[in-house]
């Protein structure tokens, strides 16, 4: 078993649990946690499945992990081997992220009385009969924003274990002097693009964002859409693309490593999701001074301000989202006010130490009474 990493002076020793395969902006976080508490000098590790995207990426970025097949919510194996991982590891406190995981690691940790912390990821409603986990097993639960707090309250989750932490953007690494020259020329680029970063699944609306893009062609034929990504409708969204004879429009780029550098060759960002818990993809693009047009779903609202800080159309809206791609094109100025103003509210708001003070201060909360 691989020892726990040391902090420095007295420090507290930080585990967190992700059960879930994939990876995606919830994993990304995670390793961005981790990063940064340990830069404040805390040891951190991270608990996941034997073969998973947060596992490999990890392992790249040199992080501690510790591999344990978590096969459902009520894994007593798993959650008798994690709780021996606490014990020997010395752990202080345990931070959860995806539903199996909550459940093993809470389970394992409150039979040795440590406190947890949950991160809620998804914005899908909690039910009453459910709420179990979130109301027992965790002492604090942090949402990205207060549309996923007032869902968690309406399915009987305790207000009070409710906090509110946005995600944070590391300034230093998205900003609006990089260049997109690169990814231009490696698409041949030469006309406005529009661009969407997302997991390639029915939640994020590429139906219409596709269906948007043809309506946007007939008005600028020299137009071209990037969807950035990958996932399990692939397959579907390239059929559409030739189904809507949008070949030679529309670039379906895969998953990509180098968001900064797409983002600084778009034009104009767009997010057509039917569903969202709180974008960074959003915050990512204004960090880049970058003009948005996104859905009225979840905590987008929180973030893009109609008429001030971006565009905001409804969910499932493709003649509404190419109205508002056409406003933005044909009013470069006005797109312009809009990414600035959205710049300066990430700058104020949004910003990655930001995000880490937040969670350092429940963390101490929870550990300096426990």
């Amino acid at each position: 078993m691989k020892d726990f990493p040391p902090g420095r002076g007295h420090m507290y020793r930080i585990l967190h649990s992700e059960a879930s395969p994939g990876w995606g902006g919830q994993e990304m976080r995670i390793l961005q946690e981790t990063t940064e508490f340990t830069r404040r000098g805390y040891a951190m590790a991270i608990v996941c499945q034997p073969e998973s995207g947060i596992g490999r990426q990890g392992a790249k970025e040199g992080k501690t992990l510790y591999r344990l097949r978590m096969r459902s919510c009520f894994d007593l194996q798993a959650v008798f081997q994690l709780r021996r991982l606490l014990q020997a590891q010395k752990i202080d406190l345990v931070h959860t992220h995806s539903s199996i995981d909550s459940w093993v690691a809470g389970l394992a940790a409150k039979s040795l009385r440590l406190p947890v912390v949950r991160s809620r990821h998804v914005s899908i409603p909690v039910k009453r009969y459910r709420n179990f986990n979130y109301n027992h097993l965790a002492d604090r639960i942090i949402v990205n924003g207060e549309a996923m707090k007032r869902l968690l309250m309406q399915g009987g989750v305790k207000a009070e274990k409710i906090v509110s932490i946005p995600p944070g953007i590391d300034l230093t690494r998205f900003h609006p002097r990089i260049g997109g020259e690169k990814i231009r020329a490696e698409f041949a680029l030469t006309g406005p693009v529009i661009g969407m970063i997302a997991m390639l699944r029915g939640s994020k609306g590429h139906t219409y964002f596709l269906q948007a893009a043809r309506i946007v062609l007939q008005r600028y034929p020299e137009a071209h859409f990037l969807i950035v990504g990958d996932g399990v409708r692939r397959v579907r969204i390239q059929q559409e693309i030739e189904q809507l004879g949008l070949s030679r429009q529309v670039t379906m780029t895969g998953f990509r490593r180098d968001i900064p550098e797409i983002l600084a060759a778009l034009d104009l960002y767009v997010l057509s999701s039917l569903r969202e818990t709180f974008p960074q993809t959003i915050l990512q693009a204004l960090a880049m001074r970058k003009p948005v047009v996104a859905t009225d779903s979840g905590g987008v609202p929180e973030i893009i301000h109609p008429g001030a800080t971006g565009l905001l159309v409804p969910p499932g809206d493709a003649r509404a989202l190419a109205e508002a791609i056409l406003t933005l094109l044909a009013d470069r100025g006005y797109a312009q006010r809009l990414a600035c103003a959205g710049y300066e509210l990430v700058r104020q708001e949004y910003t990655l130490e930001r995000m880490i003070a937040k969670t350092e201060q429940v963390y101490r909360e929870l550990l300096e009474s426990s």
